[in-house]
């Protein structure tokens, strides 16, 4: 319960109320934390809040080897506003990691298709990343980005990147596009149709707008991926990232201490009940 100060030691904007940050803890080692885990950060003298693990940790990149913790953070409220603001060299809390993460283990030597929608490829980025780094462990892997309009996607030179390697299928879409723009229009579930996967030898990570997964859980099972294979990463309001306070329950889950990540088969039904 007790969170250990770090320092804000590079921010960089990423869409016009969006930032990448990264975290050095000020003493001792930094947080290690799987793909899909998060934290809780606390901005001093305004509050505290859950927030996806965008890079570093146990993860590959920059942030890494580096022994930083990297979120991306999106300014909603006060507590966001105040960590989106937060300079260099200031200080924060942070506590963690919680949850369970993406089970990568699962995915080894099967075709990977990951569906983003918005923020939700920051808990999906250390996947990525290190699926890439090994590479061959894993077979075809597509990566599906969704977005409101082009200037809301997120990593824009990181997905570029993605793009031009000859092994993965990278490939963004907005629900309304702007000048310039030459990429795919529509919702990010449609991209599924065009994605190169074999469904019985498949495993599938998504992370967005709960109706969103939904519909990418419904079009993947269309396509005949078991419902057993897909991974969901939930989300509710977590206020201790402990299973104590039960404000992050989806009936009988507490998504802090249960997930956030889930299969498919085991909270499909719950995602349908509105009361939940």
């Amino acid at each position: 319960m007790i969170p250990r100060l770090f320092r804000v030691a590079r921010r960089r904007r990423e869409t016009p109320d969006t930032w990448t940050v990264e975290l050095e803890p000020a003493s001792g080692p930094t947080l290690i934390a799987e793909p899909g885990q998060f934290t809780m950060v606390y901005a001093f003298g305004v509050g505290e809040v859950p927030l996806s693990v965008a890079g570093g940790g146990s993860g590959n990149g920059r942030e890494s080897q580096r022994g930083r913790l990297t979120h991306t953070v999106r300014a909603v409220g006060a507590v966001t506003q105040a960590l989106c603001a937060t300079p260099p060299g200031a200080a924060v809390g942070v506590r963690g990691p919680f949850g369970r993460g993406w089970p990568l283990a699962e995915a080894v030597g099967a075709d990977v298709v990951v569906v983003a929608g918005g923020l939700g490829l920051a808990p999906l980025r250390p996947l990525v990343r290190r699926m890439l780094a090994r590479r061959a462990d894993y077979g075809r892997l597509a990566v599906l980005v969704g977005a409101r309009t082009p200037a809301d996607v997120p990593y824009r030179r990181e997905l570029a990147r993605w793009r031009e390697r000859p092994d993965v299928q990278a490939v963004a879409t907005v629900d309304t596009a702007g000048p310039g723009w030459t990429g795919r229009v529509g919702v990010v579930t449609a991209l599924l149709a065009d994605a190169r996967f074999d469904p019985a030898s498949t495993v599938a990570f998504t992370c967005g707008p709960e109706v969103m997964m939904r519909f990418a859980a419904g079009a993947l099972l269309e396509r005949g991926v078991p419902a057993e294979r897909v991974h969901l990463s939930l989300e509710r309001r977590m206020l201790c990232g402990l299973g104590h306070c039960g404000a992050c329950q989806l009936g009988p889950l507490l998504l802090c201490r249960d997930g956030p990540v889930h299969r498919y088969a085991d909270v499909g039904r719950l995602l349908t009940v509105r009361e939940l």
